[in-house]
């Protein structure tokens, strides 16, 4: 799970294998696998960074390179 802030300042935590897509509109906008969408105040890179860390910490690049 990577921890993210809604606009409202509280952080929670997603699993980022159930986001679809990212939007950057200029809100950055989580759409998941179900059709929800989260506003959360973090920038795409920021996101794109846990998701990238989340997954080397459970190990799922050694299937992938």
């Amino acid at each position: 799970m990577i921890p993210v802030t809604k606009l409202d300042g509280k952080v929670f935590y997603v699993n980022p294998h159930q986001i679809e897509y990212i939007e950057t509109n200029p809100d950055t906008t989580l759409i998941m696998l179900s059709g929800k969408r989260m506003v959360v105040r973090e920038d795409y890179p920021s996101v794109f960074g846990r998701i990238v860390e989340y997954r080397r910490l459970i190990g799922a690049f050694k299937n992938e390179e």
